[in-house]
């Protein structure tokens, strides 16, 4: 079982930065790959960004490509989410997500709202 537990999410306006945490309740935080997905009203939870268990390798949604960075720390079993730039259109819930094998875990997720 992993417990993960998101923050830093918050108001920001347009062209601003937010940087999401979110840590893991494991001692075996390494093998996990981790991801960060978003919901807003009336639409699916849907893909932002993942990273491997190594790091090595990162994949991100085109509509954040450029703008946002996802990174982790294995020492603190943490991931982040640095946003940059930041967009109305990318005002969500934020939801951190561990996936090893066929095994997933969700966190409570943390809201971002950006104004115009």
């Amino acid at each position: 079982q992993v417990e993960l537990l998101e923050s830093g999410g918050g108001l920001v306006q347009a062209g601003g930065s937010l940087r999401l945490s979110c840590v893991a309740s494991t001692h075996t935080f390494s093998p996990y790959t981790m991801g960060w997905f978003r919901e807003s009203p009336g639409k699916e939870r849907e893909f932002v960004a993942r990273i491997t268990w190594s790091g090595s390798t990162t994949h991100y949604a085109d509509s954040v490509k450029g703008r946002f960075t996802i990174s982790r720390d294995g020492a603190k079993n943490t991931a982040y989410l640095q946003m940059n730039s930041l967009k109305p259109e990318d005002t969500a819930v934020y939801y951190c997500r561990a996936g090893l094998g066929g095994h997933e875990y969700w966190g409570q997720g943390t809201q971002v709202t950006v104004s115009s």
